[in-house]
């Protein structure tokens, strides 16, 4: 092959092996990778070359009361499959000892902590739509909250000493919705709405704390998910997720875990990172800044989306936001 088409593939193959090559060295931890954007982040930052440990309830010989086949191990070898290298863990972020010693072996066999995101959920079972608060069962509004919040609290006291050794470490708060989205939207019931919000605080309460010393923190929303839970819920694969479109058309803003794992990816080898401190963040935005794609190389922007089209009434037509 010769002539322009063989150049422009030269150039793409020294990007593809430069970003492969981004994070090399690296080390990050993903809390709560099981499955969904955990894992897709996961695998991306797997893919840039950092070594990644996973951490979740989930196991091949145990799981939790999702009662779901994806397993930490299966997050593990899909980062070393990409380039990384993965490390499955169990951990319940719940329990301060367990924490405690998984930042107790990275220090040991690492040395080091450049990357943590705190992706710990949890709740998908235990939230009701539209129920107010009076209604809505309060032992698991309760569990939820601890799942989704106190959790990261716990991840981020046991594990930042470990990030603050070096300068440049990174904080990626993760949640559903951006602080300006869900300074005016109702999202989901009390607990929800709660739990989602909270997460957006601790980013802006972390960079506070971690920026003077050399570190940034900052929130991160994807779009409309295409998780493993929500392909299900839809009853559709991801190799035919389209077909979803005839009950719910607006899905059709939707993107991979991958997306949003790639925007975590590009942050992390950003040497500029720390102009985005205390930041609220979505995969779409980042997208448009950095330039990469989702994996069918669309550029979903869900949040712009929701706001001009869905939430305006609107007849579904991603023309113009992917």
């Amino acid at each position: 092959m010769s002539g322009p088409s063989a150049g422009n593939a030269a150039l793409e193959s020294r990007a593809a092996l430069e970003s492969r090559a981004a994070l090399e060295g690296r080390v990050a931890l993903v809390a709560g990778a099981t499955r969904g954007a955990g894992r897709g982040i996961a695998v991306e930052l797997g893919a840039a070359g950092a070594t990644v440990y996973v951490t979740g309830r989930t196991t091949r010989a145990r799981r939790s009361e999702y009662d779901r086949p994806e397993t930490i191990e299966d997050t593990a070898d899909l980062v070393t499959e990409a380039g990384g290298h993965g490390i499955a863990v169990p951990t319940d972020h719940l329990e301060p000892a367990q924490v405690r010693a998984l930042v107790d072996r990275i220090a040991a066999e690492q040395g080091r902590l450049d990357v943590l995101v705190n992706d710990i959920w949890g709740g998908e079972n235990l939230f009701a739509w539209d129920a107010p608060v009076w209604e809505h069962d309060l032992d698991k509004g309760l569990r939820l909250l601890r799942l989704a919040v106190e959790t990261h609290a716990i991840t981020s006291h046991h594990a930042l000493p470990l990030l603050l050794r070096r300068p440049g470490g990174l904080v990626v708060e993760m949640t559903d919705g951006t602080a300006e989205y869900n300074r005016d939207t109702y999202r989901v019931s009390f607990f929800y709405d709660l739990a989602k919000s909270s997460v957006l605080r601790m980013a802006f309460a972390l960079a506070h704390e971690l920026g003077p010393r050399g570190a940034t923190a900052l929130a991160l929303t994807p779009g409309w998910l295409r998780s493993e839970i929500m392909l299900d819920h839809f009853g559709v694969r991801e190799d035919n997720w389209r077909d979803a479109l005839g009950k719910v058309p607006h899905f059709a803003i939707s993107e991979t875990p991958r997306y949003v794992g790639r925007a975590v990816a590009a942050l992390a080898a950003d040497p500029e990172v720390a102009r985005r401190n205390g930041q609220s963040l979505s995969s779409g935005g980042l997208a448009a800044e950095y330039g990469f794609t989702d994996l069918d190389g669309s550029r979903p922007d869900a949040w712009r989306y929701l706001v001009e089209v869905q939430d305006a009434g609107k007849p579904a037509d991603t023309t113009g936001y992917r």
